[in-house]
C-alpha cells in the first residue's frame, strides 16, 4: 500500500513538474509577445512621427507650390501684358524687344526649374505614399499574425487552466482519499501496536512458562529417563508413530477425485481405440467391400484388445481408493495398491508402444492412396508426430508412477528429498500430455475437414470421423482436468504426511503403522465405552437460525404476538363457554339418568301396588304395623330436614331426599373432574407463557445488543461524517481561493486584451484618416 502511494505521488509530481515547465514556457511566450507588442507600438509611434513630418513637409510643399502657382500666374499675366505691349509697339526699336525676349527667357527658365522641382516633390510624395502603404500593409499583417498568436496562446492558456483545475480537483480528491486512508491506517497501526504489545506480553509469559516447563522436563528426563530411544532406529520402531487424521481425510478425498477422473479417462480411451478400429476397417479400404491390408488387420486385432489394458487402470485405482480409509495410514511406504496400479499403467504404456508402429504404417498407407492430397499427407505426417509424442509422454508418466510405487516395496528405494521433484515432474508430464492431446485433436479436426472434401468419402466414414473427433475432444478436456487437479494438489502430494517415527528421522515402517492403528482402535473402543450420553439440547445450526429469526423479524413478530394475544383471548372466551355448556350437558345427562331410574322405580311400585290391590287387605288398626307403602312414605317425609354439605366447591344448604343425595355426589364428582382438567390446562398455559416470557426476554436481550451495536456504528459514522464535512469545507476553501486567483488572472488578461484592442482600433482609425488625407492630397495635386 505504501509503495502504491509513493508511486502515485511520484507520478503526480512528474505530471506537476511537466505542467509547471509548460506553464513557464507559456509565460515566457506571453512575455515575448508583450515585448514584441511594445516594440511594435514604439515602431508605430515612430512611423506616426515620420508620417507627421511627411505631412508637414507636404503642407510646406503645397504652400510653396501655391506660391509658385500664383507667381506663375502673375508671370503669365505679365507675359500676356508684355506680348500685348509688344504687338502695340512693333514699330519701336529692337532694343525693347530684345529686353522682352531676355525677360521671357528668364521667366521660362525659372518656370522650368519650378516645374522640375514640383515634379521632383510629386515623385518624393508618391514614393513616400507607396512606402507608407507598404509599411502599413506589413504592420497590418504583423498585427493580424500577432492577434492569431494571441488567440492561440489564449486558447492554450484556457486549456491549461482547465487542465490545471481538473488536475487540482483530482489531486485534492486523491489527497482527501489518501488522508482518509492514512487515518484508517493510523487507527489500524494503533490497534496493531496494542495487539503487538499484548502479544509480546503473552509471549513473555509463555516464554517464562515454557522455560519453567523445560527446566522441569529436563530435570525429570535427567532423573527418570535412562536413555533416549528416538536416537536409535531399532528402538524407535517400537514407539507408536503420530497419526494425522486431517491428512488422512484429505488423502481419501483426493483419491476419490482421482478415481472419478481416471474413470472418465478410461471411458474416453476405450471410445478412442474402438473408433480407431472402426476407421481402420473403413479407410482407406472398406472391409465390407474388399479385404483390408494385413498391416491394418494386425493393427485392428491389437486395437480390439484395448479393453484388457485400459480397464485394469480403473480397477487398480478403485482398489487404491478402497484401501485409503480413515483408519489407515496413507504414505508412499504403506500404500501397497499403488504398485498394482503402476503395473497396470506399465502394461498400458507397453500396449501403446506396441501399436505405435502399426499406427504410423497405417497413416503411411493412407498417404499412398490415390486420392490423398498434399495437404492431407502433411496432416498425416503431423498426426504421426503427435502419436509419437503421446506415446513418449505416457512412457514418462509410467516411469514416474513406477518411482512413486517403489517405496511400498522397498522403503529406502526413493529418498524423502526426491519425492517433491518426482511429483513436480509428474505434474509437468500431465500438462505435456494435455498439450499433446490438444495438438492431436486440432490436427485431426483439420484432417477430417480435408477428408470431407474428397469425392469418395462415405457416410460411414464421416460418422466414424465425427465420433473419433468427439472422443479426442473429450480426451483433451479429461487430460486437462487431470493436469489441473494434480497441479492444484501438488503441495499436498509433496508435503510430509505427518506420519513417521518419533524424532522425525527415517521412514515409516508398515509395522509401525499397524501398531499405531491397533492402538487407535483400542483407544476408540475405550472412549466409546466411557462415553456418557449428553443431555439433549438445541442443535447449534438451529440455534443460529432461531437467533437470526429473532434478530431480523422483530417488527413482524410484534404484530403476530398481538394477533396471537387476541386469538388467545378469543379462544379463552370460547373455552369458558364450552366448559359451561359441557357442564350443563353433563348435569342434564345425570338428571336424565336419575329421572329415568325414578320412573322405572315408580313403574315398579305401581305394578306392585296394582298386584296387591287384587287381594283383600285388613283395615289398619291402632298399634298395628304400617303397610310397606306407608313405611316408604314416612321415612321420605320424615327425613326432609335442611342439611349443610361442604365440598371442594364450597358449602351448600340443601333439603336432602333419597334422589337428591345421589345427584349431589355425581354433581360434585363431575365438578371435581372438570376443575382438575381446568387446573391441568391452566398449568400447560402457564408453562407456555413461561416459555414465551423466556423467548421474549432473549429477544429483548438480542435487541439490546443490536441497539448497542447500532449506537456504536452511529457514533463511528457521525465521526466519519464530521471528518468528511471538515475535509469538504477545507477543500471548498481551497477551491474558492484557487478559483478567485484564476478569476483575477483571467480578469487581468481580459483587461490587458481590451486595452490592446482599444490601442489597435485607435491605430486603425489613425491609419484610415491618414489614408484619406493622403488620397485627398494626391487628388488635389493631380488636379493642379
Amino acid at each position: 500500500m505504501a509503495a502504491d502511494l509513493q508511486a502515485k505521488y511520484s507520478k503526480l509530481a512528474q505530471e506537476y513538474s511537466k505542467l509547471r515547465a509548460q506553464n513557464q514556457v507559456l509565460k515566457k511566450a506571453v512575455v515575448d509577445e508583450q515585448a514584441s507588442s511594445t516594440s511594435l507600438k514604439e515602431q508605430l509611434k515612430q512611423r506616426d512621427q515620420s508620417l507627421r513630418k511627411v505631412e508637414q513637409e507636404m503642407d510646406s510643399l503645397s504652400f510653396r507650390n501655391q506660391q509658385l502657382a500664383r507667381r506663375v500666374e502673375l508671370l503669365q499675366e505679365e507675359l500676356a501684358a508684355s506680348e500685348a505691349k509688344g504687338k502695340k509697339s512693333k514699330h519701336r526699336g529692337d532694343s525693347p524687344s530684345q529686353q522682352g525676349l531676355q525677360t521671357q527667357i528668364v521667366f521660362d527658365e525659372d518656370l522650368q526649374k519650378k516645374i522640375q522641382e514640383n515634379e521632383r516633390l510629386h515623385i518624393q510624395f508618391f514614393e513616400a505614399d507607396e512606402k507608407h502603404k507598404r509599411e502599413e500593409a506589413q504592420l497590418r499583417a504583423r498585427l493580424e499574425e500577432l492577434e492569431r498568436d494571441t488567440e492561440q496562446h489564449q486558447a492554450v492558456v484556457d486549456g491549461l487552466t482547465h487542465k490545471y483545475m481538473e488536475t487540482i480537483e483530482k489531486l485534492q480528491s486523491d489527497k482527501a482519499r489518501l488522508e482518509v486512508k492514512s487515518q484508517t491506517l493510523e487507527r489500524e497501526a494503533k490497534e496493531c501496536r496494542l495487539r503487538t504489545e499484548e502479544c509480546q506480553q503473552q509471549l513473555r509469559k509463555y516464554q517464562t512458562d515454557l522455560s519453567r516447563q523445560l527446566e522441569q522436563s529436563s530435570s525429570v528426563i535427567l532423573e527418570k529417563v535412562p536413555f533416549n530411544d528416538t536416537k536409535h532406529s531399532d528402538y524407535n520402531t517400537l514407539n507408536v508413530p503420530p497419526h494425522n487424521r486431517r491428512h488422512q481425510l484429505k488423502a481419501r478425498d483426493v483419491a476419490g477425485q482421482a478415481l472419478t477422473f481416471v474413470q472418465d479417462l478410461v471411458a474416453v480411451l476405450l471410445n478412442f481405440h474402438s473408433y480407431t478400429e472402426q476407421r481402420v476397417h473403413i479407410y482407406p479400404l472398406d472391409s465390407s467391400i474388399e479385404p483390408i491390408s494385413p498391416l491394418n488387420q494386425k493393427f485392428s486385432q491389437y486395437l480390439h484388445e484395448n479393453a484388457a489394458y485400459v480397464r485394469p487402470l480403473e480397477e487398480g485405482l478403485l482398489q487404491l481408493h478402497q484401501s485409503v480409509t480413515e483408519d489407515t495410514v496413507t504414505t508412499l511406504e504403506t500404500v501397497g495398491k499403488l504398485k498394482d496400479f503402476s503395473d497396470h499403467f506399465t502394461s498400458y504404456s507397453c500396449f501403446l508402444q506396441k501399436i505405435l508402429p502399426y499406427q504410423l504404417k497405417s497413416l503411411e498407407e493412407e498417404n499412398e492412396a490415390s486420392l490423398c492430397t498434399s495437404a492431407l499427407m502433411a496432416k498425416n505426417r503431423e498426426l504421426q508426430n503427435d502419436m509419437k509424442r503421446v506415446t513418449s509422454v505416457f512412457e514418462k508418466l509410467q516411469s514416474y508412477i513406477s518411482l512413486l510405487a517403489q517405496p511400498s516395496v522397498r522403503p529406502d528405494a526413493l529418498p524423502q528429498t526426491s519425492t517433491t521433484a518426482v511429483f513436480t515432474q509428474l505434474a509437468a508430464s500431465l500438462h505435456g500430455l494435455h498439450d499433446a492431446m490438444k495438438e492431436l485433436s486440432k490436427h485431426y479436426s483439420v484432417k477430417v475437414t480435408l477428408e470431407q472434401e474428397l469425392p469418395t468419402v462415405t457416410q460411414k466414414l464421416s460418422t466414424t470421423n465425427e465420433c473419433l473427433l468427439s472422443s479426442l475432444v473429450s480426451l483433451t478436456s479429461c487430460t486437462g482436468k487431470i493436469a489441473t487437479f494434480f497441479s492444484n494438489n501438488l503441495d499436498f502430494f509433496a508435503s510430509s504426511a505427518g506420519y513417521g517415527p518419533r524424532g522425525g528421522t527415517g521412514a515409516l515402517n508398515p509395522l509401525q503403522a499397524e501398531s499405531m492403528l491397533g492402538n487407535k482402535k483400542h483407544a476408540a473402543a475405550y472412549m466409546l465405552a466411557i462415553r456418557k450420553s449428553k443431555a439433549e439440547s438445541v442443535p447449534y445450526a438451529e440455534a443460529l437460525s432461531n437467533r437470526r429469526v429473532l434478530t431480523s423479524s422483530t417488527e413482524s413478530r410484534e404484530g403476530l404476538t398481538q394477533q396471537v394475544q387476541q386469538s388467545q383471548e378469543k379462544i379463552a372466551r370460547l373455552e369458558q363457554e364450552k366448559e359451561h355448556w359441557l357442564l350443563e350437558a353433563q348435569l342434564g345427562r345425570v338428571r336424565l339418568e336419575k329421572e329415568s331410574q325414578r320412573i322405572a322405580e315408580l313403574e315398579a311400585q305401581l305394578s306392585a301396588a296394582l298386584g296387591g290391590s287384587l287381594t283383600p287387605q285388613p283395615l289398619p288398626q291402632e298399634g298395628s304395623p304400617a303397610t310397606p307403602g306407608q313405611e316408604e312414605v314416612e321415612p321420605e317425609t320424615a327425613g326432609k330436614e335442611p342439611t349443610q354439605t361442604t365440598s371442594m366447591v364450597g358449602m351448600l344448604t340443601v333439603t336432602p331426599s333419597s334422589e337428591d343425595v345421589g345427584d349431589e355426589q355425581s354433581r360434585e364428582q363431575l365438578i371435581k373432574t372438570h376443575y382438575m382438567v381446568r387446573v391441568g390446562e391452566l398449568t400447560t398455559q402457564l408453562q407456555i407463557s413461561d416459555s414465551k416470557a423466556v423467548h421474549f426476554h432473549a429477544e429483548c436481550r438480542a435487541l439490546a445488543k443490536r441497539l448497542a451495536l447500532a449506537e456504536k456504528s452511529r457514533e463511528t459514522l457521525t465521526e466519519e461524517v464530521k471528518l468528511a464535512n471538515q475535509n469538504i469545507s477545507r477543500l471548498q476553501d481551497e477551491l474558492a481561493t484557487t478559483k478567485r486567483s484564476y478569476e483575477d488572472q483571467l480578469s487581468m488578461m481580459s483587461d490587458h486584451l481590451c486595452s490592446m484592442n482599444e490601442t489597435l482600433s485607435k491605430q486603425r482609425e489613425e491609419i484610415d484618416t491618414l489614408k484619406l488625407g493622403s488620397k485627398g492630397n494626391s487628388k488635389k495635386n493631380k488636379g493642379r
